[in-house]
Order: structure tokens, then sequence, then C-alpha cells
């Protein structure tokens, strides 16, 4: 087992039309596996490939099992001035998520918040909240997963390492985004790692006797560890309640895992939050001061030996060009599979004369 995934470069053209004619293969409208393509594409493009294109083979598989529909929006199930709640209906979570990202509420409402209920994995939370903060408003996403956390103490899994995200514009265009697992690494990561045949760090997990492993393998069959300890692991709790209790979906064990029995539908719940700007204050003042202080941030003394200092956000900044441009780094494992699945699922074109 190595320490890190070989790394290949792709074309973006490439991955995004590979990705988008297998998804369009499967049903889906041109501008919907266009939006799930992209989703993928662009969580890799930002250096975050535990949540990008390494998901198609278990999206496509989900899918042709049954528990992924094919449904392209979600239906409102409630709707009182700034809140809405939806049921996704068990589709793909990229194409639900940009629909419920609450930001025409916030335009209308000065504040919009939603809930979706009987979701599927959404991808980088960072998505979303980039979109608000691209478009001038805060942005909060959040999703609940399956049990993968021990209360403190605790040797049995009660609570799921539900990621959250903030998006928050910047006057100097590197808006602050914060996009976490609330354990000391996503499971995404993990099965990145299992995937690439590449160890992880003994702080990220327990095998299943809840001893520290760096076997990713014996990870998954653990325990993940939350992020800060009990602070973790009490905000983990915080969004379960948000995600699944609000909306009045799945939390908890009853929420499945993404890679046990691709017959069942996931379940998961989801919250959004979007907050304008122009009703607390002036768009152009605030975004200013936010450019302000991830200068501070930057400019602050360094410890020996420290090259930079980097706001919420900066590293994925970084990343996108790390490839060159119009390229994409992905594992190569993941830049096979997709080729074999394409092969699989896309009908040639028919030649004539």
């Amino acid at each position: 087992m190595t320490t890190s995934p070989a790394l290949v470069q792709v074309e973006e053209s490439w991955l995004r039309s590979t990705v988008g004619r297998i998804f369009g293969s499967l049903g889906y409208s041109p501008a919907s596996a266009a939006r799930v393509s992209d989703s993928l594409v662009e969580a890799d493009l930002r250096g975050v490939r535990s949540h990008g294109t390494m998901r198609v083979p278990m999206y496509v598989e989900r899918i042709r099992a049954g528990s992924v529909s094919r449904h392209e929006s979600a239906e409102v199930v409630r709707e009182r001035g700034a809140i809405c709640v939806l049921d996704a209906r068990h589709a793909l979570g990229a194409l639900t998520s940009d629909q419920a990202m609450a930001m025409q509420k916030a335009e209308a409402f000065g504040v919009g918040a939603v809930t979706v209920r009987h979701g599927f994995h959404f991808g980088a939370a960072s998505r979303y909240v980039l979109q608000a903060a691209e478009s001038g408003y805060i942005g909060i996403a959040a999703a609940n997963t399956r049990p993968l956390m021990a209360a403190i103490g605790g040797a049995e899994a009660v609570v799921g390492n539900n990621p959250l995200a903030i998006g928050v514009p910047s006057g100097d265009g590197a808006h602050l985004v914060l996009d976490m697992a609330l354990s000391e690494a996503a499971f995404g990561k993990i099965k990145s790692a299992e995937q690439s045949g590449t160890c992880i760090p003994d702080t990220w997990a327990t095998g299943p006797d809840g001893s520290a492993t760096t076997d990713p393998a014996e990870a998954i069959r653990g325990l993940l560890l939350p992020a800060g300890g009990p602070k973790g692991f009490g905000l983990a709790v915080m969004v379960d309640v948000l995600t699944g209790v609000l909306s009045g979906g799945a939390w908890g064990d009853s929420v499945q895992g993404l890679y046990t029995g691709p017959e069942i539908p996931n379940d998961c719940s989801h919250f959004f939050l979007a907050l304008n700007i122009e009703a607390f204050t002036d768009p152009d003042e605030f975004r200013q001061q936010v450019a302000n202080m991830a200068a501070r941030v930057r400019d602050s003394r360094r410890a020996p030996g420290v090259e930079a200092l980097l706001t919420p956000g900066e590293p994925e900044w970084n990343a996108r060009g790390a490839a060159g441009k119009g390229m994409v780094l992905v594992d190569g494992t993941v830049a096979r599979e997709l080729t074999n699945l394409e092969r699989s699922l896309v009908v040639p074109p028919v030649m004539t004369n």
C-alpha cells in the first residue's frame, strides 16, 4: 500500500463530456447530465477528488439498481414565505441541491431556508455555497450521512460525519469557503484512499476492534473519529437535527450508506440557508471588509518554516490551476474506470455514407 495516489492529467473537456455522456446514456436530459458532470468535475478541479468523478461508478450503479431516481428536480412539500420544504424523490443530489440553495427566497425576503427530505449524495457542499457567494449571498449548506461516529466514549456509530459548508463573498474574488465533514476526514477521502491503495493517517479512524488504523479498508469497517473530539460530535448531532429532523426526513440509523446495498435508497437529508447581505448592510462595504479580513490573515506573522497562511477555501482556489490550463488531476484508476464505463454504456453513433 502506497502513501499517495497516482494522479494523472486529463483534459477538462474530455472529463466533462465523458461524464456527461455517461449520465445522458442513463436517460437524463442533456442539461441535467451536464449539471451533474459539472458538479463532479468542479470538485476534481478544486482538488476535492473524494467528492469528484470517483463517485460516478457508484452513482451509475445506484441509478441502474433503482435506488436513485431519474427525476431531475425536487417537489415542493410545503412553502411559507422565506421557508420551503422539498422532497428530492431520491434524485441525484446535484440536481435537487442546485434548486434548493434558497437564493431566490433570500432575494425576496432577505433570508431563505430550505430543507430537503428523501435526498441523495450532493457531492461537495462547497459547490452550493460558492454559487451563493458568487451571486453575492452568504450561503450555508449541510447534509447528514449514515452513522459513522460514536458518542465520545462510545463504541457504536450513532451519528454521521455530517458535512457543513459556509460561503461568504469577498471583494477580492477569492470568496471565503469553509467545507468540512465533522469527522477528522471525510468518508470520501477514506474511500478514495481504498480505491487507490494508499494509507491514511492513524488519526482519522479506528478499525472494527477500536484500534487506530492506517488501512482505509479497516477504517470503512470501523468508526470515524470526530473533528475536535466532543466539538465535532456535538456539531454533527446538530446538523442531523437541521437536516433530517427539521425536514421530516431520515436521520441517524434511517440514513443508509452509499456503498452498501445499491438497491436501497440513501435517503439522506439536506439543509440550505441563504442570507441577502443587502438586507443587513451595504454589500460593497461588506465584501471589502471580508477582503480586508482575508488580507489580515494572509499577512499575519508566520511560524518558522511556514511559507504561506491561507484563508478558508484558499487551498481549493490554489488547486484549481495546479494541473495546468484546461487540465484536471484525477486518480489514474478513476480515469480508466470512466473510460470503461463510458464504453459499456454509450452506444457509438452509426456511421453512414
